[in-house]
């Protein structure tokens, strides 16, 4: 499955207020503090040499690249919902599902999101990854096995959430 291409990149409707959220705070708090510490530099005499105005600088280069690339996302993305008739009973994108590890006996609580939303330590996998590609469209009480960099793991989705 394929979250991203010339229809736009795929995002769980959290992720996408998620986004805007962070947009607006950057465009809006994040602005105003660089502004704050360029006008504070500046007030520190020659700016040849004053780092903390070049400092400054860097980091406003470095809030408006990121403030671009957000606008970028919120452009192309394509909020994706579960459905709720046929495919109720299957693991998909924006679905929640508890996945049991049948190596280690770890049951891993897993959503599949974009690959930009993807925090693995938040339980949000992306649907580029392996694992995710081997168990959307499965039900649970199926098994899977997928290849990973540390080797081949067999995984059993326990139930839906």
């Amino acid at each position: 499955m394929s979250t991203s291409g010339p229809e736009g990149e795929s995002i769980t409707a959290e992720g996408l207020v998620a986004l805007k959220s962070e947009l607006f705070a950057l465009e809006s708090v994040g602005r105003r503090d660089i502004a704050k510490r360029i006008l504070t530099a500046r007030e520190h005499g020659d700016l040849k040499e004053n780092a903390e105005y070049h400092a400054a600088k860097e980091d406003q280069s470095h809030l408006e690249t990121r403030i671009k690339r957000l606008r970028q996302r919120l452009r192309n993305a394509v909020v994706v919902t579960t459905e709720t008739e046929t495919v109720a009973s299957r693991f998909d994108f924006a679905r929640t599902a508890e996945v049991l590890d049948e190596g280690s006996g770890t049951v891993h609580t897993w959503t599949i999101v974009g690959p930009t939303e993807a925090d693995l330590a938040q339980g949000k996998l992306s649907s580029e990854s392996p694992v995710a590609k081997a168990l959307v469209g499965h039900e649970p009480g199926d098994s899977v096995e997928v290849r990973t960099p540390r080797g081949t793991r067999k995984l059993r989705i326990e139930r839906l959430l």
